[in-house]
C-alpha cells in the first residue's frame, strides 16, 4: 500500500485482520483489497459460527494496541490547525472583535469571525426539529444566542500558535437579557401540536375517578460526554472535499457538508473508520465541522479543528432539561381510566428540539383515555440534541416513577399494577404487538432480584445505618427501519469482504456484519473482512436509534442471498465452469461449495470456480429497499432516516422491551445513595452476539445510574456559562459507583419486525433506570424524589 493511498483511507496496514477464534472482521475503508494476512499471532480460523456466537469485538485489539487510527489521527501533508473562540455572553451582539494581536503572532494564518466571514449555507438536510444537527451556521452574524457559541476562528501553522493567538481576540458585546432555562420568567413555551396524542375524553374521565395522582417530574440538563472530544479535518482539493470525521452516520454528514459548501453531494466524502463514542452525538456534522470546510476550501489546505472537553459541551448539545406534568385516575381496584400529561423541554432562542416526552407514556399500559400535549420552551443555550433514549428516557422517567406512586397509593404491589394494566395491542393506534415479552422480563427480573421476599412497606429494611429499597420499571423502544444497503465481493483467493457505509461506534458492528455474511454463505467467520466507514461504499442508515445492526444485516443477508444465486447462475452457464449445463435448480450451495444437489460429497468451492472461469473477483450487492425504488428514492434515504418507527409494513407495532428490578442503600446520616444491584430483563428479539448485546445493555444502564444520581449542567444565572463544563465537575459513572449488574435476555426472534428477527439494543438499556432507582429510593427512605438527579440534598 503506498503512503499516498493510506493517507486516503486513513488506515494503516495493520488494521486489515481476518476473523479467526472469537474475533471478527475489520478491514479498511477503502475499496482496494490488499489481501494481507492476517496478524502474527491470529488463531487460525476454526469451525464456522452460526450468527448468535458471542464473539468478542474485532476491533478491540487494535484499540487496546493503539493501532486503531481515529479521524483526526490522520497525517496529512501542509495541514493548518483551526482554533475555535467562543462568546462569553448568552445574548446580545458583538460590537467589534480586535484580531490584531492574534494576527501578529508568528505562525498565524488568518482569524475569521462575522466581520471577514466565509460564508456557510444554512443546512436543510435533516429537517426542522430533529436532534442531528444544527441549523445554525457560525460567523455568519452578529447576533449572539448563548454563551459558549462560536463566534471565530482562528487558524496557524500550529495547534499551539492558533491556542495561543485565539487567546489574544478582544470581543466587545451589547448585552441582552437572555433566558436561561425553563423556570425564566421571561420564556415564552410554544406548543408542538403536530405531537399531541388524545384518545377518549382524558380530562372527565380523570375528574370522576375514585383514585387520582398528579405530578410533576423534571430532568437536568445533560450532557452526552463521549470519550473522543468531537473533532475533524477537512481537506479541499480540486472542487472536491474529503472530511474525516468521527460520524455515527457518514451520508447524513456528508448531505450537510455538501450544503455548508453548496457543492454537488457527489464531491464530498466523509470518512470515520472508527468512533469513540457518540451516544447520539455524533449523528450530524456540527458547527465546527463547517467551519473547518469552508476554511479548508479558502486556504486550500487540510485543516484539522479540535474542540477542547470545555468546547464540547456548549459546541453541541446534550438532552435538554423538561418538565412533565402527569396525572392518572384509576379504580380503587388498579385500573387505569385517564392518564393527562403534558410536557416542556428547552429548545435553542431560534431552533426547535423536541424531546417526545410522551413516546413511552401512550403505549405502555392499556387505558381508555389519554391526551398529551408537548411543549418547547426557547432558551439562550445550544440547540439540544439526541442522547441515548432520547424522548423514551424522559418519558419513562415519569410514567414509571408515577405508576409506582399510584401502587402504593392504591396499596398494591407495583409490578401487580403494571400486570393489571397490561395492554393486549398498542394503545397508542391499536396495531397489534409484533412481539411483547415483558411479562417474560417482569417474571425473570423479579425472580433474579427476589422481588417478592422484600418487605414492601417503605423505610422498613436496613442493615444497621444502610436504609435498603427494592424499585423496579419497565420500558420500551420503538424498532426504526431503515432502508440500506451492502456489498458482497467474493475472491478467487477465498476472501469474503464485506462493505458499507455504515460505522462502528463501538456496539460490534465490524463483528456482527462478519458473523451475518459466514452464515448466509456457510462458510468460516475467518475468511471475512468487513470495512465500513466511508461515504463510497454502499449506503447504510445511521449508528442510532437501536437500528444499525438490524438494518445492515438484513441488508448483508440479501447480499448473500444474491451472491449464492450468482455463483449458482455462474456455475450452470460459464462454458469454463466444471459444472457447466447443469440446471441450476439442480445445484445447491453448501458450505461454501458449489454441488449437483444430489451429491452429498465433492463439488467445486466458489473461490475454484472463479479461478476456473477466470475472474479474480464477484461483486453482489443487496439491499432492502422496496420493490420498485427508483435512483432518487434510494439517494433520498440519507434523508428518511426514521421511515418506519415503531409500525412494520404489515400493521403491527413493533418495540424493545425492558424491566429494571434495581436495590439501593441509603446511608441514613449522609443521605448518600449507593446502587447495590441491578437486574434488567430484555426482549431484544434475536440476539446476534449476545457479548456485545449485554455489553450495550450494560453500558445503557450505567449511563441511567449516572443520569438518576450524579448528572447536571449547571448554569450561571449572570451570563448563562455552563459551570461545569469538565469531567472534573460533571460527574459521571466511575468503576466505583457501578454495582452488580445482571442482565438477561427474553426476547424470542421477531420475523415480523426485521429480516432476521432482531430488535432494538443499544437503546433500551438506559430507558427506565432513573424510575427504577428512584423508586427504590423512596422504598429505602420513603421520600419521593421527583427531580433528577436525586442527590444527598434533595433526600435531606
Amino acid at each position: 500500500m503506498s503512503k499516498d493511498t493510506d493517507l486516503d483511507i486513513g488506515l494503516d496496514r495493520r488494521t486489515i485482520m481476518k476473523l479467526g477464534a472469537g474475533a471478527a472482521a475489520v478491514a479498511t475503508t477503502g475499496l482496494a483489497f490488499t489481501g494481507e494476512p492476517a496478524l502474527a499471532n491470529e488463531p487460525a480460523p476454526t469451525a464456522r459460527p452460526s450468527l448468535g456466537a458471542p464473539l468478542s469485538r474485532a476491533e478491540g485489539p487494535l484499540k487496546v494496541a493503539g493501532q486503531a487510527r481515529y479521524a483526526i489521527e490522520q497525517k496529512l501533508e501542509n495541514m493548518a490547525y483551526g482554533v475555535t473562540v467562543q462568546s462569553t455572553r448568552a445574548a446580545g451582539r458583538i460590537i467589534s472583535i480586535d484580531t490584531s494581536a492574534a494576527k501578529a503572532l508568528p505562525g498565524v494564518i488568518d482569524v475569521y469571525t462575522h466581520q471577514n466571514s466565509l460564508k456557510i449555507n444554512k443546512p436543510t438536510f435533516y429537517g426542522a426539529g430533529g436532534g442531528a444537527t444544527e441549523v445554525f451556521t457560525p460567523i455568519q452574524d452578529d447576533i449572539v444566542r448563548f454563551n459558549g457559541m462560536h463566534i471565530a476562528l482562528v487558524v496557524a501553522e500550529t495547534f499551539e500558535q492558533a491556542t495561543e493567538a485565539a487567546s489574544l481576540l478582544k470581543v466587545v458585546y451589547e448585552d441582552a437579557s437572555p433566558i436561561l432555562d425553563l423556570d425564566d420568567p421571561k420564556a415564552k413555551p410554544q406548543p408542538i401540536d403536530a405531537m399531541a396524542t388524545a384518545w377518549g375524553d382524558a380530562p372527565a374521565a380523570l375528574a370522576s375517578a375514585e383514585v387520582k395522582l398528579n405530578a410533576t417530574y423534571t430532568t437536568a440538563r445533560e450532557y452526552n460526554v463521549p470519550l473522543e472530544p468531537h473533532a475533524c479535518i477537512a481537506s479541499w482539493a480540486d472542487g472536491k472535499i474529503t472530511v474525516w470525521e468521527p460520524s455515527q452516520w457518514v451520508g447524513g454528514a456528508r448531505g450537510v457538508v455538501a450544503e455548508w459548501l453548496g457543492i454537488p453531494i457527489d464531491n464530498v466524502r466523509v470518512i470515520s473508520p472508527y468512533v469513540g463514542g457518540g451516544f447520539g452525538s455524533k449523528i450530524g456534522a456540527h458547527p465546527h465541522v463547517g467551519l473547518a470546510c469552508v476554511t479548508s476550501r479558502e486556504l486550500g489546505r487540510p485543516i484539522k479543528v479540535s474542540l477542547t472537553r470545555p468546547q464540547t459541551f456548549t459546541g453541541l448539545g446534550g438532552r435538554p432539561a423538561t418538565r412533565q406534568n402527569l396525572s392518572i385516575g384509576a379504580t380503587k381496584d388498579g385500573k387505569i381510566l385517564s392518564i393527562v400529561h403534558e410536557s416542556w423541554n428547552e429548545t435553542a432562542i431560534d431552533e426547535t428540539h423536541v424531546e417526545a416526552c410522551n413516546n413511552v407514556t401512550k403505549i405502555m399500559y392499556a387505558t381508555p383515555n389519554l391526551t398529551s400535549r408537548l411543549n418547547v420552551v426557547p432558551v439562550n443555550a445550544v440547540m439540544p440534541g439526541w442522547k441515548r433514549g432520547p424522548g423514551e428516557n424522559p418519558s419513562a422517567w415519569a410514567l414509571e416513577s408515577a405508576m409506582d406512586e399510584l401502587a402504593y397509593a392504591l396499596k398494591m404491589d407495583p409490578l401487580t399494577l403494571r400486570l393489571a394494566n397490561w395492554a393486549d395491542v398498542d394503545p397508542s393506534n391499536q396495531m397489534p404487538w409484533s412481539t411483547r415479552q415483558l411479562r417474560e422480563a417482569y417474571a425473570a427480573g423479579a425472580e433474579a432480584i427476589g422481588w417478592w421476599k422484600r418487605n414492601p412497606e417503605p423505610r422498613s429494611m436496613r442493615e444497621g445505618r444502610q436504609l435498603i429499597g427494592y424499585g423496579m420499571a419497565a420500558g420500551a423502544y420503538p424498532m426504526i427501519r431503515t432502508a440500506s444497503e451492502a456489498k458482497i465481493v467474493l475472491h478467487a483467493s477465498g476472501q469474503i469482504e464485506v462493505l458499507s457505509a455504515g460505522t462502528d461506534i463501538g456496539t460490534g458492528t465490524y463483528t456482527i456484519l462478519a458473523q451475518t455474511a459466514a452464515d448466509a454463505l456457510e462458510v468460516s467467520v475467518g475468511s471475512v473482512m468487513v470495512r465500513l466507514g466511508d461515504t463510497i461504499l454502499p449506503r447504510s442508515a445511521l449508528a442510532g436509534g437501536s437500528q444499525q445492526a438490524n438494518n445492515l444485516a438484513g441488508a448483508v443477508a440479501r447480499a448473500a442471498k444474491n451472491a449464492r444465486d450468482t455463483l449458482l447462475s455462474l456455475a450452470a452457464t460459464d462454458p469454463k465452469s466444471p459444472l457447466a449445463g447443469a440446471k441450476i435448480s439442480s445445484l445447491t450451495f453448501e458450505k461454501g461449495v458449489i454441488r449437483p444437489a444430489r451429491r452429498t460429497r465433492g463439488g467445486i468451492s466458489f473461490a475454484d470456480l472463479l479461478k476456473a472461469v477466470g475472474q479474480t473477483r464477484l461483486e453482489v450487492e443487496g439491499n432492502t429497499f422496496a420493490a420498485g425504488a427508483t435512483e432518487d428514492m434510494k439517494n433520498g434515504a440519507d434523508r428518511s432516516f426514521a421511515q418506519l418507527k415503531g409500525a412494520t409494513e404489515g400493521g403491527l407495532s413493533a418495540h424493545s422491551w425492558c424491566a429494571h428490578f434495581v436495590e439501593v442503600r441509603v446511608d441514613e446520616d449522609f443521605g448518600t445513595i449507593r446502587v447495590k444491584r441491578m437486574v434488567s430483563a430484555f426482549d431484544s428479539g434475536r440476539i446476534f452476539n449476545p457479548k456485545l448485546a449485554e455489553s450495550q445493555w450494560i453500558g445503557g444502564m450505567i449511563m441511567g445510574l449516572g443520569q438518576t444520581l450524579l448528572e447536571e449542567g449547571y448554569v450561571d444565572q449572570r451570563d448563562g456559562r455552563t459551570v461545569n463544563a469538565n469531567f472534573a465537575d460533571y460527574a459521571v459513572p466511575v468503576n466505583a459507583d457501578v454495582p452488580d449488574v445482571q442482565v438477561i435476555s427474553v426476547g424470542i426472534p421477531d420475523m415480523r419486525a426485521t429480516a432476521l428477527g432482531g430488535k432494538g439494543v443499544g437503546e433500551i438499556g438506559v430507558v427506565g433506570i432513573a424510575p427504577a432507582i428512584g423508586n427504590a429510593v423512596f422504598h429505602a427512605t420513603g421520600k419521593r424524589i421527583r427531580s433528577l438527579p436525586i442527590t444527598l440534598e434533595k433526600l435531606a
